[in-house]
């Protein structure tokens, strides 16, 4: 059960953020990088079913914000509730140590001396000139920088910003999987290659 890094793209911008606002957000790309092969792989709305065996059987569903938007918007499209997964949202450990919030590309320019190759509102106005194969490359770009950051963190425990005053600050992060739940009377918790989503 391998881990996976993911990132969406929307088709349009026009939402809002809640519960209501999310419900009308439409898929342009995902990418997905799956530690299983080492391969990057891209879905889109029309070929979207595709991904859930990926993401049912992951180890962990990792990315950065997905708890409040990219799971959110996902599970317009299907038939459980992918907030169930065992995921790591990267901003949740970060807003842990710091008390506030960062954005992704902040954290990539002081951690790993890179940046993102552009950001949501381009891939919104790419998707409506019909440029989809720029989105697909700016997703997984995005895909890369959130693993590397991921991985980084996982390795060293920590990660860097840079404050007002532009000095790199570093602060503690945990990356780590949870530990496996308890046995019961001593016996073995039970295993499954599957992520039960739905209700039974």
């Amino acid at each position: 059960m391998p881990e996976l890094v993911f990132d969406i793209e929307t088709q349009t911008a026009d939402f809002s953020f809640d519960e209501a606002g999310l419900k009308k957000a439409r898929v342009s790309v995902v990418v997905v990088y799956d530690y299983a092969d080492g391969q990057y792989k891209t879905f889109m709305e029309e070929n979207i079913a595709e991904l859930w065996p990926l993401l049912e059987k992951a180890e962990r569903v990792i990315g950065y914000n997905i708890v409040h938007f990219d799971l959110p918007v996902l599970n317009n499209y299907y038939s459980g509730d992918l907030l169930k997964l065992p995921n790591l949202d990267l901003i949740i450990p970060v807003k842990e140590a710091l008390g506030f919030r960062l954005k992704l590309n902040d954290i990539a320019k002081a951690t790993l001396k890179v940046e993102k190759s552009a950001d949501g509102l381009q891939a919104v106005k790419w998707w409506a000139e019909g440029n989809v194969a720029d989105i697909k490359k700016y997703c997984e770009d995005d895909v890369r920088i959130t693993k590397d950051v991921y991985e980084f963190g996982r390795k060293n425990k920590q990660l860097f910003y840079s404050n007002l005053q532009g000095a790199l600050v570093p602060f503690p992060v945990n990356f780590e999987p949870p530990a496996p739940s308890a046995a019961v009377f001593g016996a073995p918790a039970p295993s499954s290659n599957l992520n039960l989503t739905l209700p039974l």
